[in-house]
């Protein structure tokens, strides 16, 4: 039998382009202040929106997967920092998230062999396959690696 597991969340809104609100974690209770962001006629401001978090959520995703899969396989790896751009087509009043690039830089650690570099860029282009929140976007966004793995 399927296990289920759920991520409640709340979200709070007043107003409309111009207007705020604020996302709630119903487990941990992090909240993130939210905007429409500035192309789509919403304000300049210290907030975030739907789009960014989007993004946010595939770039983390990709790299605790990544970190769990250079873990379990033993790669001596001493970190990932992966940097994402979300792509939004505006056709008319149609707007449709299209393309999330990533792009990791794995740092391995000194004693990396030649080997363990071939086998963090294999898994660099693999671990999105296993991202849970990619899984839930793939067929409708493309997602796109380009990884780059350097030693400590």
């Amino acid at each position: 039998m399927a296990k289920i597991h759920e991520y409640p969340v709340q979200v709070q809104w007043a107003g409309g382009r111009d207007g705020q609100g604020k996302a709630t974690t119903q487990r941990t209770q992090v909240g993130i202040e939210l905007r429409v962001p500035p192309e789509f006629g919403g304000s300049e401001s210290q907030s975030t929106n739907p789009e960014e978090l989007l993004t946010s959520a595939i770039a983390a995703c990709y790299s605790i997967t990544f970190g769990i899969i250079a873990t379990n396989r033993k790669l001596p790896f001493t970190g990932i920092e992966t940097n994402a751009q979300g792509e939004v087509e505006e056709s008319g009043p149609s707007f449709k998230y299209t393309k999330i690039t990533l792009r990791p830089v794995i740092t391995l650690s000194h004693e990396a062999t030649e080997d363990h570099f071939k086998m963090a860029e294999d898994m660099a282009h693999k671990a999105d396959a296993y991202c849970i929140v990619t899984n839930a976007v793939r067929g409708t966004v493309e997602i796109a690696v380009d990884p780059t793995v350097v030693r400590a």
